[in-house]
């Protein structure tokens, strides 16, 4: 075989060579690179910012807890409460910004560290206008209500508007279905927080959003665990106690057994989480 066959032979080896190892790299990108979008997750929906007007709750009467829950929640009561009013979403990211703009508060969404602000890992899941905003500890949701001339709603406020009168244990009646509130998993389509208002199911009798799911609530009470066994029949103000304070609602990453109407959980004041929002409140 002459010389000239040969070097041909030998370029057309490597061009074959060095394709082959090009494919391999590229199957190998497409097997590893993360999935934008797994599958029976929803992507967020453009919209715009949305208004959270306030919702009138009228005076009356409501029953409070459940003799089917934790040891915090018994007895089932009878209450009553003055006319209130409380926000129809939880606070946004884009409401929550206006905040930190006019005030030069504390961003929720970065992390402060030796070095200086760093952003929340994950931000790109939690930044849109419209999701709730979390990573704020107590204090931050009193700040931003005060701010607003509202305030937090009480326990009792933020069950009454939950559960309207009918007693029952979800937002929207007696049973509970997958998909119906933002919870763990992505059985309900959302991984993380989604828009307020995105579930069209988890609305209460009094039309307010996202009372089981999508962010834990930031409450203006103390917690007592035997709190309701001699806490007072009319407006309802919570213990005096120190440093912890109720959460209601459950989250993306909790759940939907603490979504229930009734669930309470504690944690203290300077607490701040991913799962963990607020909505604001007044008196009328």
């Amino acid at each position: 075989m002459s010389p000239y066959i040969m070097d041909r032979l030998f370029v057309r080896v490597c061009w074959l060579f060095v394709l082959g190892l090009v494919s391999v790299a590229v199957v190998g990108i497409r097997l590893t690179a993360p999935k934008g979008n797994p599958e029976g997750v929803r992507p967020q929906p453009a919209s715009l910012p949305k208004e959270n007007a306030l919702i009138p709750i009228p005076a009356g009467t409501f029953s409070m807890g459940s003799d089917d829950g934790g040891y915090d929640e018994k007895p089932v009561r009878t209450v009553f409460l003055s006319a209130y009013e409380i926000q129809q979403y939880e606070v946004t990211q884009g409401q929550y910004a206006e905040f930190v703009r006019a005030t030069a508060y504390r961003s929720p969404l970065k992390l402060k560290g030796m070095m200086g602000e760093s952003p929340v890992p994950n931000i790109e899941r939690f930044n849109d206008p419209n999701q709730p905003v979390v990573r704020v500890a107590w204090h931050d949701a009193v700040a931003y209500c005060q701010w607003q001339g509202l305030r937090l709603p009480t326990e009792a406020e933020w069950e009454k508007g939950a559960r309207g009168q009918s007693g029952a244990p979800w937002p929207w009646g007696n049973h509970y279905r997958p998909g119906l509130g933002n919870f763990i998993g992505g059985e309900d389509g959302s991984l993380y927080t989604r828009n307020v208002g995105a579930y069209e199911s988890d609305k209460s009798p009094y039309g307010l959003y996202d009372m089981a799911g999508n962010a834990r609530e930031w409450i203006q009470d103390g917690y007592g665990e035997s709190y309701y066994q001699h806490a007072p029949a009319r407006d309802p103000q919570g213990p005096p106690l120190g440093d912890m304070k109720v959460l209601r609602g459950s989250s993306w990453n909790d759940s939907h057994i603490s979504g229930r109407v009734s669930a309470r959980m504690k944690m203290f004041s300077n607490y701040r989480d991913t799962t963990i929002g607020f909505r604001c409140a007044r008196s009328m």
